[in-house]
């Protein structure tokens, strides 16, 4: 069957299972919209209002479903602009196809209107990438995309067209599906005996598990395996929501934020059994800290393997697949005294309502958990409200805690919740924010209205930059430079000037009857949440310190 460029892309997206496109369109992806207008009872297209947040709604569809997101964008600036949410998803690990327009092979390289080297751009921050030549790759290109974003470590692959490509004619066939080997894990079995053996040995085991475990679905391994050691676990801010919040091996989440559980006890180990996780600075990255345990690390990355951090054993393989492995054959184990040792030293969450005469992050987050049904899906941006977030609320459901971890990106989290919410129209889907990172993709408030998204986006503003703001008390002495925003703006006149319902909570006594009226609601919803600024994010490890040198509140209140 002979097609266009642009027909032969729009078959090979619905070939994929793709289902939903979020984008932006110009002069150099005219074709591929004319087809999408023809095909747009088979694709939703998602029109944003920066391309930017069309990668961010790909990368949150793709962590809310598991299903590989697809964004879309003219060339130029409008390529350029997907590249901070390319290299989000290149961070963390999650497979999106982004598809570029570009000019005509003709004038590529001639500085033409709105050329850019897209695929030199991004390609210390995709998987692999493609500039199509010629219209009879096209199809194999797609299709080999789609399996290289999803296979071995996810991540984003980028497909760059050149307009002409788009309007040339090429043969369209039925292509089989490569299927994901996962490398077939011709797993190495001396290190698995040799991992076996370490894990029978030990008397103090500890979890680290980070993104690794999302991604390759091994929850219920992971789950498996810990109970069969009695081993504790840890989560990297990946990995949030992949373990029950209320197990009683949890420690909760681990590194500069992590609880005293888990950083501790990575310390006073004698195995570190590290899942899926790149031992990352803002969690372990110095050995020294770690010097009395042997150290295994699983991660279907060999590059991972001894990056960091030096390692006594591993095995290179997809995760599930491993700990089926290793389940069957190893030791069951009690480990009384090390888990009654963990035990007295957990914080116990105790919140009472009455101690608190303010608005905190742990009130707000105290009414979602007693709301939250197990539908909830949130999604952040990053500051110290990411930190609140990962920190008090507890994620009842898999893939329901989206964040940008490897790079910190603000103005990640509404464009995340589009898609998230897309992806999962049955979920409630909420947007936790700061001031400052809201500041930079209020914009998307449109994209939800327009979709008629009943996102709840909940800002905890304290009229700063907090989290910087909070590093320049702790560390420079208070100078706080450039990070009291004193901004004017009303947020909920914002909301309502998008078209969304805005609500302001300054009084306890409001928030209940906000967050009611908020759930209830069918519609996109905004509330500005007034808390003080000199709110800290507690515990915290400094910078390059050994991570059981933990900072508290009452630390910094005794100076």
């Amino acid at each position: 069957m002979l097609l266009t460029g642009a027909e032969i892309l729009i078959k090979s997206l619905i070939d994929e299972g793709v289902e939903t496109i979020f984008g932006y369109p110009g002069g150099a992806v005219l074709n591929i919209y004319d087809e999408l207008y023809k095909y747009k009872d088979k694709i939703n297209h998602i029109l944003t209002c920066h391309e930017q947040a069309a990668a961010h709604a790909a990368d949150g569809y793709s962590r809310a479903t598991g299903k590989v997101g697809v964004c879309i964008a003219t060339s130029g600036p409008g390529a350029t602009n997907l590249v901070t949410g390319i290299a989000t998803a290149y961070m963390d690990s999650i497979p999106i196809v982004a598809i570029t327009g570009n000019v005509p092979k003709s004038l590529l390289g001639k500085d033409s209107f709105q050329e850019v080297d897209i695929s030199g751009i991004t390609m210390p921050i995709t998987k692999h990438n493609y500039i199509v030549k010629n219209v009879e790759d096209l199809q194999r290109i797609i299709k080999d995309a789609f399996y290289i974003a999803q296979e071995g470590r996810p991540g984003p692959v980028l497909i760059d067209i050149p307009k002409d490509i788009t309007a040339n004619k090429g043969v369209y066939k039925s292509l089989i599906t490569r299927e994901r080997c996962k490398d077939k894990n011709i797993l190495n079995e001396e290190a698995i005996a040799e991992v076996i053996q370490y894990i029978n040995d030990s008397k103090r085991p500890f979890i680290y598990a980070g993104g690794g475990i999302v991604s390759s679905e091994a929850t219920d391994e992971l789950i498996t395996f810990a109970e069969k050691i009695n081993a504790p676990v840890s989560t990297s801010l990946m990995c949030t929501s992949a373990f029950p919040f209320d197990h009683s091996l949890y420690t909760g989440m681990i590194g500069m934020h992590g609880t005293k559980a888990s950083n501790v006890a990575a310390t006073k180990c004698d195995l570190l059994i590290t899942l899926g996780a790149r031992f990352s600075d803002r969690v372990i990255s110095n050995q020294n800290h770690i010097k009395n345990a042997k150290i295994i690390h699983i991660d279907i990355d060999p590059a991972e393997i001894n990056k960091n951090v030096k390692v006594d054993s591993y095995i290179v393989g997809d995760l599930k697949d491993v700990l089926n492995r290793l389940i069957p054959v190893i030791d069951e184990k009690k480990n009384k005294e090390w888990l009654d040792f963990i035990d007295s030293i957990k914080e116990k969450k105790t919140f009472k309502e009455d101690d608190c005469n303010e608005l905190t992050p742990e009130l707000l987050f105290n009414k979602l958990n007693n709301l939250n049904d197990g539908n909830f899906i949130i999604t952040t941006e990053v500051g110290q409200h990411q930190m609140w977030a990962a920190q008090y609320f507890n994620c009842r459901n898999r893939r329901s805690f989206l964040s940008s971890g490897g790079l910190g990106t603000m103005g990640y989290g509404l464009g995340a919740a589009i898609g998230a919410q897309i992806g999962s129209p049955n979920k409630r889907v909420f947007n936790i924010a700061g001031d400052g990172s809201f500041g930079m993709n209020c914009n998307e408030l449109a994209t939800v209205v327009k979709n008629k998204l009943p996102i709840v986006t909940i800002i905890l503003n304290n009229n700063s930059l907090g989290m910087v703001r909070q590093w320049q008390m702790l560390f420079y002495d208070g100078r706080y430079s450039e990070t009291t925003l004193n901004r004017e703006t009303d947020y909920v006149k914002l909301a309502e000037a998008f078209g969304a319902r805005g609500f302001r909570v300054i009084e306890k006594s409001e928030l209940d009857y906000v967050l009611n009226q908020a759930i209830s609601s069918k519609e996109p919803v905004l509330i500005d949440y007034v808390i003080n600024c000199d709110k800290k994010v507690f515990p915290m490890v400094a910078p390059g310190a050994p991570i059981n040198q933990i900072i508290s509140e009452e630390d910094i209140n005794n100076n």
